[in-house]
């Protein structure tokens, strides 16, 4: 996407310095656009865990490149390199236990390493795949925005005028992915096309990804939006003011529960209830092919209270953290919650729009049936 009128991925490898990853620090945005330099597996878990780079695409694409490097830092001690790599490995996947792109590009990559023997074969191995993971999550979610720009032009045509109003919860744009974004994808593909749009924008507490993230995302494109408190939603849709939400998922199971940053649940319940419909957008490496019942067995990352308790933000040309509650009143970070599947209206992928069931799911990906078969 677009930053300035220059195009930016969110990481990404220069040909000049193959050893170093580039990426995006989404902590100093919308006020600083800063590039940070990742050499090493350390700061890789650190930049995933810290939220340098977060969303579930992107914790993927990240994953894949941490393992091209840890597969450089194994090498180094070739003695102890599977020793050492197992480590290091494990150190990426120990990072962010919700979105399990991240379990997937460190299993693609397990699965490419041990096809090769030497070294060099499996450096070249990981960063081979380090680009495949980071292009087909780009290619995927250019064409969720093609799959999910016919729902936007549908609504729009059966609408009265004025603009079609779109509800995002969190950021699932392009700063959550390699490139385009999930959600944010069929509204840049709608505003390429001249739809009237315009999206509401919820803060998402306590990080605030969706006033921080999404708004700066839709001003550098250009797209209409107004950025809202997160109780302010249900309130819109009583009032005929929101025509469907989009939102992102971290996990997808093959039954259509979806985990997504918590307070997502709340606006299925709200939508719901309006009859306004709320569809998930995600690449196939979302869905979690194991898990049947995602309230039961998602496991939900709980961060650290000090994200609730402060506030982090830009006064006097630098940023500052205010205390916003009692200093000593305990403070619970649940960084997620499930939406089961009967409020889902639909999932839009790669492959299509598909109902959020079994049945549905399998359809479009029938490569998956046999192993849930019976």
């Amino acid at each position: 996407m677009l930053v300035g009128h220059k195009h930016y991925r969110t990481i990404w490898i220069d040909p000049s310095e193959p050893e170093v990853i580039y990426a995006i620090d989404q902590r100093n945005l919308p006020h600083q656009f800063v590039i940070e330099k990742i050499t090493s597996v350390d700061q890789m878990a650190e930049a995933i865990l810290e939220m340098h780079v977060r969303g579930a695409g992107l914790i993927g694409a990240a994953a894949g490149y941490g393992m091209y490097l840890a597969v450089l830092e194994a090498s180094r001690t070739p003695s102890e390199f599977e020793a050492v790599l197992s480590g290091l490995s494990g150190k990426l996947l120990s990072t962010r236990p919700t979105a399990i792109n991240l379990r997937w590009a460190v299993e693609r990559q397990l699965e490419s390493l041990n096809q090769h023997d030497s070294i060099e074969e499996k450096i070249q191995s990981t960063i081979r795949v380090a680009y495949e993971i980071a292009n087909e999550d780009a290619d995927n979610c250019q064409r969720i925005g093609k799959h999910g720009y016919k729902i936007l032009e549908q609504l729009t045509a059966s609408k009265a005028p004025g603009p079609l109003n779109i509800l995002t919860h969190c950021n699932a744009g392009w700063l959550a992915f390699v490139d385009y974004g999930s959600a944010t994808a069929p509204i840049y593909e709608a505003h390429k096309h001249g739809l009237n749009l315009h999206v509401w924008v919820d803060e998402t507490r306590p990080r605030n990804q969706g006033a921080k993230l999404t708004a700066w995302e839709l001003l550098e494109q250009g797209v209409p939006h107004t950025v809202i408190s997160d109780n302010t939603g249900g309130h819109l849709m009583q009032h005929g003011k929101v025509d469907l939400v989009i939102v992102g998922s971290d996990r997808t199971t093959y039954t259509g529960d979806v985990a997504n940053k918590i307070g997502t649940y709340l606006k299925a319940l709200a939508a719901n209830d309006n009859g306004v419909p709320f569809y998930v957008a995600l690449p196939s490496s979302t869905f979690d092919w194991d898990i049947r019942d995602g309230v039961a067995g998602i496991p939900i990352e709980q961060r650290g209270n000090e994200e609730v308790k402060y506030a982090r933000g830009w006064s006097g040309n630098q940023f500052k953290e205010v205390l916003l509650t009692p200093e000593k009143s305990p403070a619970a970070n649940y960084a997620f919650d499930v939406t089961p599947a009967r409020l889902v209206t639909g999932l839009i992928t790669e492959r299509g729009i598909c109902e959020a069931n079994e049945s549905s799911i399998l359809k479009m990906f029938p490569e998956k049936k046999k192993a849930h078969a019976g």
